[in-house]
């Protein structure tokens, strides 16, 4: 992802509210799960890293952008800002800049 991408994805993410609120339990399967079906669905998806939650933004944006297949575009204190394109491009509702 070019640097001009992920700004784009940065303004468009800003509008949005997060989805998910990660806390005590970390990161489990379901969570996991439910963040890949959000993905595929939105493409661009916002979450919350509870103050609760003992890992860091970071840590947690590496292990879910691996695990979904996703890009990160940004984390910013405890909000994460995950992308993937979905499969079928005719489906896609985010055209990136080249």
């Amino acid at each position: 992802m070019t640097s001009k991408q992920r700004s784009y994805l940065k303004g468009l993410a800003m509008n949005l509210e997060p989805i998910f609120q990660i806390g005590k339990s970390s990161l489990t399967p379901e969570i996991t799960a439910a963040v890949a079906e959000a993905l595929e669905a939105r493409e661009l998806i916002k979450i919350t890293v509870l103050k609760n939650c003992l890992d860091d933004g970071n840590s947690i944006s590496a292990v879910l952008a691996e695990r979904t297949h996703s890009e990160v575009v940004q984390v910013i204190g405890r909000k994460i800002v995950l992308y993937k394109p979905a499969k079928d491009e005719k489906k896609r509702k985010i055209v990136l800049p080249k």
